[in-house]
């Protein structure tokens, strides 16, 4: 006893706590050979989780918003947005807004250090440049216009919607100067340049920036069972027992998901499970999605889609014509087995846009996409938003009558920049 106590009185207390926490590391932290490629695929899990990891991801809040899924939760920052009545306070919704903002903030700091330090390998900077141009895009899609963005040593001022847009179609612009003619990364920037465009009512740029792609191209992310945060969050979200959303059967829905017989895009089962608030009762249980299961960003039916949308444009008999060939090509080659043509060209352009838009919603279902497109028809097919969005009384349980948003509000916790005033308006 007495030797231990000398030689625990013998050593030196200060430097035996004198430690560095491994688990604080600071950006500068990777800037190293050996750093450069772990906090790039730190960026990607991060845009993971943000779009389909958690059951409030990007995905989710596109659909709950627009007529894909249903809140079935007891918590307003849910039900409000189901309800088409968005504010400021709402935590599920901030908490993917930060999720983004990391996700852009983070491809931007990690591009310098792979141009510095893995310069030999740019289809990695591509591909920072894409996942910085689908979070710039996101914001557009789904906030009102005003969104900032800031960076860590400055405050961002508030963008339109316009403006957030233009900014995404850059950074895939950046993507594409580096993605040489890799198969992976390039077609995912000009999914992603094109989809910017689209939004912007430039169709033939749109057009003509999904050329080459195949149709066969698919870019997901990927999830596991290995934690909760690799899980997929779509599968959270509604298949889980006593899940907090379900699939839209309302009859205000622009497009009815739930068909019997079923859509093969849209497959789904019959269940007696409860929601998490148990007066919803019998919820069908989408089957799109595993606990693991991988879901697509882009992919190449997207690009046919943004092809025959613009050729629509020209509203012509020729040009209804020929969506209704390039639909039923989908339908034969995009889906194994294949599905059945349609049969009747659209009489009018107005038949044609509903068709479009109802074939879109079935190919995307649940991959982030709707709400941009009511959006769009909305904003630039003359539409009222009470004819594309869910309106009117609401089914039971739920009650009461649907709002009037058409996007997210810009959570609360932006008011601590100083350059911020809330939302610039809330237009489509």
């Amino acid at each position: 006893m007495t030797v231990a106590a000398i030689g625990v009185m013998g050593c030196n207390m200060s430097s035996a706590l004198d430690i560095t926490d491994p688990d604080v590391l600071n950006i500068g932290d990777y800037a190293s050979p050996a750093g450069a490629n772990p906090v790039r695929l730190g960026v990607l899990q991060d845009f993971a989780v943000v779009f389909s990891g958690t059951q409030d991801g990007l995905v989710v809040l596109s659909g709950n918003m627009a007529d894909e899924i249903y809140s079935t939760d007891t918590f307003d920052d849910r039900l409000f947005p189901n309800q088409r009545t968005t504010n400021e306070q709402l935590a599920s919704v901030e908490n993917t807004f930060r999720n983004l903002h990391r996700v852009r903030a983070g491809a931007t700091r990690v591009i310098p250090i792979l141009q510095e330090f893995a310069p030999t390998t740019p289809v990695n900077i591509a591909e920072m440049y894409a996942i910085r141009g689908y979070s710039e895009n996101y914001f557009a899609e789904l906030f009102c216009s005003g969104v900032p963005f800031s960076s860590e040593t400055s405050f961002g001022t508030p963008l339109t919607t316009s403006q957030m847009l233009t900014i995404a179609v850059a950074s895939f612009d950046s993507a594409l100067a580096l993605a040489g003619t890799d198969a992976r990364v390039r077609p995912l920037a000009q999914i992603g340049k094109a989809r910017a465009l689209l939004n912007l009512n430039q169709f033939a740029a749109a057009a003509t920036a999904v050329q080459g792609v195949p149709t066969s191209y698919r870019y997901q992310t990927f999830h596991s069972q290995a934690t909760g945060r690799q899980e997929n969050g779509i599968w959270n979200a509604l298949s889980v027992t006593a899940p907090r959303y379900s699939m839209y059967i309302e009859a205000e829905a622009q497009v009815q998901f739930l068909r019997t017989p079923m859509d093969p895009r849209v497959p789904w089962r019959t269940t007696t499970r409860s929601g998490f608030n148990s007066a919803h009762r019998n919820l069908p249980d989408q089957l799109k999605y595993g606990r693991a299961g991988a879901v697509n960003l882009a992919d190449g039916i997207e690009a046919r889609l943004i092809e025959l949308e613009a050729r629509l444009r020209g509203g012509s008999a020729a040009d209804r014509q020929a969506l209704l060939t390039g639909l039923n090509e989908l339908r034969a080659t995009g889906i194994t087995p294949a599905m059945a043509p349609i049969a009747t060209v659209p009489a009018t352009q107005e038949a044609a846009v509903n068709l479009l838009f109802e074939e879109r919603g079935m190919w995307m279902w649940l991959t982030g996409h709707r709400l941009g497109d009511l959006r769009r028809l909305v904003r630039q097919y003359g539409r009222t938003a009470n004819s594309v969005f869910p309106s009117g009384t609401m089914r039971a349980p739920l009650s009461g009558s649907y709002g009037s948003d058409v996007n997210y509000a810009i959570p609360a916790a932006e008011r601590n920049n100083p350059e911020f005033g809330g939302c610039i308006d809330r237009n489509p």
